[in-house]
This record gives structure tokens, C-alpha cells and sequence, in this order.
């Protein structure tokens, strides 16, 4: 049995290790493209309330507060939690910030209202009931808010693991490996994570690939390369077929009609540059 992954142990090491390296600035630069799209749309009221569900350090809801916009943050991590505070201190963002130490299933006994923007970024692979999670924090988003989901995509974990050679891996059904602590536990099949969203009523407005290549460059490999040139590479195919479903990690953001009765669960794109987006 898979349980919650809470990560009182190895909070310094994984804020070191996942927001302080190059996969940690394209994760960021990528889905925060995707981020001023959504508050492009949703600031005709200011300020939003914004839900950052397993939020860790706050990373990219500490961008959203600089814009004068309200954050819950909750984590399951107390620990994360006061590293998030100290962070977000630092940044003199205190007063618009609510910390509330709760696992992300529960965090609406913690709320006062339905909030406008709901952030679940790479959480979902930590938990024994990702769906569940998941149909919580939609019943948290206010008719016409957006819910702004990064899961770790089993399709890239399969294609790393086949182009690695860990053919016997796979046949085994790619189980955790427990030397690996901050790797996911398990990949979410984009397909499920889609129709969980559209059964719910909400209208998937884009998807994004964050690293569709740059976890399977290989380390001894010959070639000619800046990280600058990485980062701008990333950005330009991450939005494209076939490159966005191969992504380490997929970003998808989706709107609650306004009607809520409407229950059709139909994508739509923000622009004509999403339409490719699969």
C-alpha cells in the first residue's frame, strides 16, 4: 500500500535538490508562461485567493503574491511548512500568505470560501488516492476559477526507462525504488488526469510538457550546448505534439464553467497557440 508521502525528513534536501538545479528553473520558467495566461483571465477581480495545495516552499505562489494576490498554502509537512515561512518572509510576502499544516484532501475545512485559483503541482505521485485528492480540490475551485495540475507523467517515466534499457523494469511494473527517495513513487497517465477534469464539468483550457528532453540527455554525450540554449529549446517545443506528452512532468490547467449545472467537460484553448496542444 502506497501511503501520502510526507516529506518531514528530507525537507532541506529536496528543496535543494528540486527547486535549486536546471530541472527546477525549466519546471518554473515553463508553467509560469502557463500562470500568466490563467491570471490574465481571472484578474478582473483583484485580489485573487489563490489555493497552493502541497504547496512545499511556495515557489511560483510567492510570484502570484508579488502581484498582490492572496495565498493558502498547505502542506502535509510541517517541516516544508516552516521553510516555506522563512522563505516567503524573506521575500516580505507574510501578510498575504495563510500556512496551514493539513494534508491537501482536508484543506477545505481550512478555507472561508471557494477560492479563484487552485495550484496542485507535483503531488498527486505522492499520494495512495491521487484521484481522489484531486476531486477534493476541484469542489474548491469557484465557478469560473481555473485549477492549475503538474503531475508526474508515467508516459516520461516509461520512455526514460526504455531508452535506459530497464526492460526488466518495466515487465515488473516499473515498482518504486526505494534508493530513489526523491523520485515519485509512481507516473500519472495523462489520459486519466484529462478525464478526471472533464468529469468533473471542467474545460481544459491547455496542457504543457515541463522537460520533454532534457532528463533524457545523456550526461556522456557529445554535443554543443549552452543551458541558455536548453532552457529556450524547452520552451519552444514544450506546448508541441509529440514533445508535450513525452515531458517528465505534464502542466494542464482547466476552467469550472461559470454555470453550474454545466457538466459537459470540454477543452478549449486560451489562444490560437494552444491548438496543437493534443
Amino acid at each position: 500500500m502506497i501511503e501520502d508521502r510526507n516529506f518531514d525528513d528530507l525537507a532541506q534536501k529536496f528543496a535543494k535538490n528540486i527547486y535549486g538545479t536546471a530541472k527546477g528553473q525549466i519546471r518554473q520558467t515553463v508553467v509560469w508562461q502557463d500562470l500568466e495566461q490563467v491570471l490574465a483571465m481571472l484578474e478582473q477581480a483583484k485580489p485573487l485567493h489563490i489555493l497552493d495545495a502541497g504547496g512545499g516552499l511556495g515557489q511560483l505562489s510567492q510570484k502570484i503574491a508579488e502581484l498582490g494576490h492572496n495565498v493558502t498554502l498547505c502542506d502535509l509537512s510541517g517541516e516544508m511548512l516552516k521553510l516555506a515561512e522563512q522563505e516567503i518572509a524573506k521575500n516580505g510576502l507574510l501578510e498575504q500568505y495563510r500556512l496551514v499544516h493539513s494534508p491537501v484532501q482536508q484543506v477545505g475545512e481550512h478555507l472561508d470560501g471557494l477560492v479563484d485559483l487552485v495550484l496542485f503541482h507535483a503531488v498527486m505521485e505522492w499520494l495512495s488516492d491521487p484521484k481522489d485528492a484531486l476531486e477534493r480540490l476541484l469542489e474548491q475551485v469557484k465557478p469560473g476559477g481555473i485549477i492549475s495540475v503538474m503531475f508526474y507523467n508515467y508516459n516520461g517515466l516509461l520512455f526514460k526507462n526504455l531508452i535506459c534499457g530497464n526492460l526488466t523494469h518495466i515487465e515488473q511494473g516499473m515498482p518504486h525504488r526505494k534508493r530513489f527517495k526523491l523520485q515519485p513513487q509512481k507516473g500519472i497517465k495523462p489520459e486519466d488526469v484529462y478525464s478526471w477534469l472533464t468529469d468533473a464539468g471542467f474545460n481544459i483550457l491547455g496542457k504543457t510538457g515541463v522537460r520533454t528532453f532534457h532528463d533524457y540527455m545523456q550526461s556522456n554525450m557529445v554535443g554543443d550546448y549552452t543551458f541558455e540554449q536548453v532552457l529556450e529549446m524547452e520552451q519552444k517545443l514544450c506546448r508541441q505534439e509529440p514533445y508535450l506528452s513525452l515531458g517528465r512532468y505534464i502542466h494542464v490547467y482547466a476552467q469550472k464553467p461559470l454555470a453550474s449545472d454545466d457538466k459537459s467537460g470540454k477543452e478549449t484553448d486560451i489562444d490560437n497557440s494552444n491548438k496543437d496542444n493534443g
